[in-house]
């Protein structure tokens, strides 16, 4: 089953499929899509996103963007909600939902949410009305689908924040580590240091420091360095970009500084391990 809601004249799009990797080639759009992944079976599924393999247990839900190469399971059925910017732009709610920097991230370390008992009653219920709404035609149905996914973003950020954030991250704080993160997400590629950072959010470099050691965070510039390095990987294993014109994308002009830190990160240098994927894929 696949549900759409398409405005061409926008080009907005909400998406409700119960088995995202047979519908995912027949969404009106396909490109910058940010999903809510619902395992509603009873078989653990494995989504491998940047080539890594992340267990999605029977109801569990996970988030991805379209920041990340993803590749879903083609037997078992997993159900997605997804959306693009157009539809629905979560820096532009940010006020509303405070999701981003929570469950939505460029990064692989993903949330995998268990939903209990009524969280399940919660989104099986409010599927029944997406679906509900899906059928019904009129000049407000965008309004109201925009606004039933606002209420399931705000009920998988609820239920991050209990699971995936630190016990004890105070409301203020927690804000602050969640702008970090979505800062890095934006701006990793021109800004290196953690007092780029500090900048933008009008705080001393070690006021953030000491917040993230604080909540036994890592660290503010691993967590840049660990962004940086993705995206190589990523652009490593999914592109045809030259290790030089990776690392001049990805806002170096000293390639040994970047191939420095890509072996850090990666285990080894960018030809090598571009080198060492290839044979393994073959």
């Amino acid at each position: 089953m696949i549900r759409q809601y398409f405005h061409q004249g926008l080009g907005s799009l909400l998406a409700y499929s119960d088995h995202i990797a047979q519908h995912q080639q027949e969404f009106r759009v396909k490109e910058k899509l940010l999903h809510i992944l619902w395992n509603r079976g009873e078989q653990t599924q494995v989504v491998e996103v940047d080539a890594v393999p992340i267990a999605l247990p029977p109801n569990h839900v996970m988030t991805t963007t379209y920041l990340q190469q993803v590749c879903y399971p083609k037997q078992g059925a997993i159900s997605s909600w997804s959306f693009n910017r157009e539809f629905y732009c979560i820096l532009d709610h940010d006020a509303e939902v405070s999701c981003n920097g929570i469950i939505f991230l460029g990064t692989q370390s993903l949330a995998v949410l268990a939903l209990d008992e009524d969280y399940q009653r919660k989104l099986d219920t409010l599927l029944a009305v997406f679906l509900e709404e899906f059928g019904t035609q009129d000049n407000i149905q965008g309004e109201m689908l925009q606004m039933l996914l606002k209420r399931l973003i705000i009920l998988v950020t609820r239920l991050a924040r209990t699971q995936s954030v630190s016990d004890g991250v105070e409301g203020e704080q927690l804000d602050i580590i969640r702008k970090f993160n979505v800062l890095v997400d934006l701006h990793y590629k021109q800004y290196k240091q953690v007092a780029d950072y500090a900048d933008l959010l009008f705080k001393s470099p070690k006021t953030l420091s000491n917040l993230f050691a604080k909540y036994n965070q890592k660290t503010p510039l691993q967590i840049i360095h660990e962004r940086i390095a993705l995206e190589a990987k990523r652009l490593l294993l999914f592109s045809d970009l030259t290790v030089k014109e990776i690392a001049f994308t990805l806002g170096y002009r000293d390639v040994a500084a970047f191939n420095k830190l890509v072996k850090k990160h990666l285990g080894s240098a960018p030809a090598t391990y571009r080198k060492v994927a290839v044979q393994v894929a073959v």
